[in-house]
């Protein structure tokens, strides 16, 4: 699905989300496909669910938005041997 889409299903929602489809480019993750996983009207449930997801398998890229975002863009961190800087 894409952003367009989630933000008509769920209007000034927040969404968790899987990225299917993701590029990078200079510190930034552009999202430009994604599975909605849930929905929520509070960004603390939203970032609650999105750890849940996240403790359960830390190897798939979730991520949260709330759909009043006019694109789905977010900073990069790094995760190494030393943790994230």
């Amino acid at each position: 699905m894409r952003w367009e889409e989630v933000k008509e299903r769920f209007p000034n929602e927040w969404v968790v989300m899987e990225a299917t489809k993701a590029s990078s480019k200079e510190g930034r993750r552009y999202i430009e496909e994604m599975a909605v996983i849930d929905s929520f009207d509070d960004s603390t449930q939203a970032l609650k669910r999105y750890s849940e997801l996240h403790q359960e398998n830390p190897r798939r890229e979730y991520c949260f938005f709330h759909t009043s975002r006019s694109e789905v863009v977010a900073r990069e961190r790094y995760v190494g041997i030393r943790g994230p800087r």
